[in-house]
């Protein structure tokens, strides 16, 4: 399993996921979740995924050719799309057709069924910053002011700091703080997500990814983070009168 989540805010968006794949307690291994598609100063798109390995990297890599193709257009190409919401329906039809696929060739081997979902952010020149939830089925929902953020994967762990702190008119800087405590709570919680950790942010306007990190194991300033929010929990719980 997986753990990715994003944040659209005023001033930008913040984007975080980790990189651990499992199929079962002796078949663990690290894949990169978080997937960039850029003309710099014209577009940026940002894709992390969850979910079957085989049916996120056949539809990036899907993508990918798409955007390589001699006769890409608008219809087939997502750094050709003219609005964020034709991107998400480019990547919404390509995973559920991939989806299909997977799951009628492994229908006879195993009774589970392939699937897979997305989150896709991002902006073009002269259009808004947009956020997508993208399901199995290729539908999708989008980040609100009302619900500015979005999750995959193993979510609950990391979700009520997001509930509790996070709003339209949240920093950057604070943002990034919360997205990296979400994910050290669900790191705390779950073993199917793991290290190392993939961080972007995106300032409004730019078209460009602003900043990049990957966090690897024992980080100290992901580390420092760690111990202090542990010991702000544990001193409020102390002080909380019943």
């Amino acid at each position: 399993m997986t753990y990715c989540v994003g944040l659209k805010l005023n001033a930008g968006l913040v984007l975080l996921s980790d990189t651990r794949t499992n199929a079962g307690l002796d078949n663990i291994a690290c894949y990169r979740k978080m997937f960039f598609f850029e003309n710099p100063g014209e577009r940026v798109i940002v894709i992390m995924t969850a979910g079957s390995l085989s049916v996120t990297q056949t539809t990036l890599a899907r993508l990918e050719e798409a955007v390589e193709d001699e006769m890409a257009d608008e219809t087939t190409s997502i750094l050709l799309a003219p609005t964020m919401l034709q991107v998400a329906s480019i990547i919404g039809d390509s995973l559920s057709r991939t989806r299909r696929e997977i799951s009628e060739m492994s229908r006879d081997l195993s009774q589970r069924q392939a699937s897979a979902s997305m989150i896709v952010a991002g902006q073009r020149e002269g259009g808004d910053m947009r956020m997508f939830l993208i399901y199995p089925e290729g539908n999708f929902i989008e980040a609100t002011e009302d619900t500015p953020f979005l999750q995959i994967g193993e979510h609950k762990y990391g979700k009520p700091i997001l509930d509790r702190v996070i709003t339209p008119a949240t920093s950057l800087a604070d943002g990034q703080k919360a997205v990296l405590l979400s994910m050290d709570s669900t790191l705390r919680s779950n073993l199917s997500v793991g290290m190392p950790l993939d961080m972007a942010v995106i300032e409004k306007n730019a078209c460009t990814v602003s900043a990049r990190r990957r966090i690897l194991e024992g980080d100290e300033e992901f580390s420092r983070m760690s111990h202090a929010w542990s010991a702000a929990l544990r001193n409020s719980f102390v002080e909380i009168a019943i």
